[in-house]
């Protein structure tokens, strides 16, 4: 028996119609056609699937079967057609986010909500790249978007830049080296040095100062939230180095003070990576822009 889903429309248009003429123009075909079709179908099954000579025409039990089909299936395939619509449209997909930047997971959540009210039909997730390879877990299509500050050149993928920040260097108020306007490698020699729990070369501090200075702390304490390190350098538990913006998202405290890293400074720069496929869809350029603006607040915050 071989049921086709316009098989599955016709009985449904039969019965909520009450009648062959009815139920053809609903189907937009002629009576003749409707009536070959359902003989068609019966001959297949076997069985009646109408009770003849009733009005309005009525279902037989073995219709009644085929109906409860179709209105189990039907409006299934018809969120399916919409579900593909959408995404021949780019108003539905897939966004999958690593982050291989620790401190990006406070400034992308502010863009996340306003993505999520703007692209209510895109599936929206999101993963610490630093618990695995993040590129070629985009390139595998495994995620659609890394935040990442090391862009790489690698085939068929976009690095789009998002802002610029400066690792600066925290430490409290009280502290010996809060006597100097500028810290050099050399002045982490004996200190504690307070970090996120990432592994050293994607750390700021260390792939851009100590490690090409050949300089090591005293200890490193990894610590998961930004307001505990913060709590900790006030208390002069250790030093840090954040993101400048970082510092200035949270509330001024006169307990710790901030200084540049080096007589020149650092400075990074924070990339969206995307499959080159990918970074025209609407949904996906929509989020870069609002990832942008949010970071312009963040800048005069």
């Amino acid at each position: 028996m071989h049921i086709e889903f316009r098989h599955l429309r016709t009985i449904k248009a039969i019965h909520d119609t009450g009648g062959l003429a009815r139920a053809a123009d609903q189907l937009n075909i002629t009576q003749s056609a409707l009536s070959h079709q359902i003989k068609g179908i019966e001959d297949q099954a076997g069985v009646e699937l109408f009770v003849r000579r009733s009005k309005p025409l009525k279902l037989s039990a073995a219709g009644m079967k085929m109906l409860a089909a179709a209105e189990a299936i039907l409006p299934r395939v018809a969120a399916l057609e919409a579900e593909f619509s959408g995404l021949i449209a780019g108003s539905a997909g897939r966004l999958h986010i690593a982050i291989e930047c620790h401190a990006c997971f406070e400034w992308l959540f502010p863009v996340l909500e306003q993505f999520r009210r703007a692209w209510p039909e895109v599936d929206v997730d999101i993963r610490p790249g630093l618990a695995f390879d993040a590129l070629p877990a985009l390139r595998k299509e495994e995620v659609d978007l890394v935040v990442s500050s090391d862009p790489e050149d690698l085939p068929e993928t976009d690095f789009t830049p998002l802002f610029d920040y400066e690792p600066v260097f925290v430490a409290s108020a009280s502290h010996p080296l809060a006597a100097k306007t500028v810290i050099e490698a050399e002045d982490f020699r004996g200190e504690t040095l307070i970090t996120y729990p990432v592994d050293r070369a994607r750390l700021d501090i260390f792939s851009q100062l100590l490690t090409p200075a050949k300089v090591e702390p005293a200890a490193v304490r990894q610590v998961e939230l930004t307001a505990v390190i913060l709590l900790l350098v006030a208390s002069n538990r250790g030093v840090a180095v954040l993101p400048d913006w970082v510092v200035r998202q949270v509330r001024y405290n006169s307990d710790y003070i901030t200084r540049p890293l080096t007589h020149g400074g650092i400075t990074r720069r924070l990339y969206a990576a995307t499959r080159s496929d990918d970074t025209a869809r609407p949904y996906m350029a929509h989020l870069i822009r609002l990832a942008k603006q949010e970071a312009v607040k963040m800048q005069v915050a």
